[in-house]
């Protein structure tokens, strides 16, 4: 079983960004390379299939480090939000310095990894915010790969008539199913991609990576069509595009999924997709 190792960092407005390190064996000296995996909204690291893939990973080679982000709302505590006044401030540009600052800690050795090349996965809205990290020139000299799961192809998915409500209340109600609890959506995230549309369209980030990068996608996605995901590859042609039949939304993966508990087989062939480019692009960058 591969060492988990729990840290902290300071993330976007100071605010701390949670993390595991699933370490492989051998530890750093024999590690092929780094994947950070990011989760999606509403989401945490411990979500899902989050902790089976980051196993996956280290056991692969890969040293794995999974987080919160700063603005998630989340903590180690997974029975509640914790902070629904952070979700309520979260933006695109602060899940991106977060990841950034993820990026900065392995480069720098605070976070193990240094000098291996990296990579990137994202799922859903994890996935969007990888592509815009990415698509910045110069976001890591590290980076191997980018792999998205389910992402989406816009940064706003609010029509006209939402967009007016939240910008006259300041927020919107977004319910949390798994917890009860009401979160909100602030006005400040509406804001942020009116400031700058460009930088905030994953297709033009996406156009703009120079590195390998792979778009996985289920073709029952109910939350994300898989039509956005053919909207991604078309902006970038030479991406590879893996579609898992029968996958839904976070791949048939049930949450809590105990590392106890098999994943299913849908969920198992996006964890081995996703580790096996990742393991492939590593290695051809060394």
């Amino acid at each position: 079983m591969p060492q988990v190792i729990d840290w902290s960092i300071p993330g976007s407005d100071g605010r701390t960004i949670l993390g595991n390190t699933h370490m492989p064996d051998g530890g750093h000296e024999k590690a092929i390379g780094v994947i950070l995996i990011c989760h999606g909204f509403k989401g945490y690291k411990d979500y899902g299939f989050f902790p089976h893939m980051a196993q996956a990973a280290a056991s692969a080679g890969l040293i794995a480090h999974r987080f919160n982000f700063s603005h998630s709302g989340m903590t180690n505590n997974t029975d509640t939000f914790e902070h629904p006044d952070l979700f309520e401030q979260d933006t695109w540009r602060k899940q991106s310095n977060d990841l950034k600052a993820v990026i900065a800690a392995v480069e720098s050795g605070e976070l193990q990894g240094q000098h291996k090349p990296l990579t990137i996965f994202g799922h859903s809205r994890g996935g969007l915010t990888t592509l815009l990290t990415a698509g910045d020139q110069g976001a890591s000299k590290q980076l191997a790969a980018v792999i998205t799961a389910a992402s989406p192809s816009a940064a706003s998915r609010l029509d006209p008539d939402q967009i007016e409500m939240l910008k006259r209340l300041g927020r919107l109600p977004s319910p949390s199913s798994r917890t009860g609890q009401t979160l909100h959506v602030g006005r400040i995230w509406q804001d942020e991609i009116d400031e700058d549309p460009t930088w905030h369209d994953p297709c033009q980030a996406i156009a703009a990576i120079n590195c390998p990068v792979l778009l996985i996608h289920g073709t029952d996605d109910t939350t994300v069509p898989i039509s956005e995901a053919h909207e991604l590859h078309q902006a970038k042609p030479d991406a590879k595009l893996e579609i898992i039949p029968g996958a839904g939304h976070t791949f048939n993966a049930p949450n809590p999924l105990p590392l106890n508990q098999s994943p299913p087989p849908e969920t198992q062939q996006m964890i081995a997709a996703a580790c096996g480019f990742a393991v492939d692009c590593c290695k051809s960058k060394t």
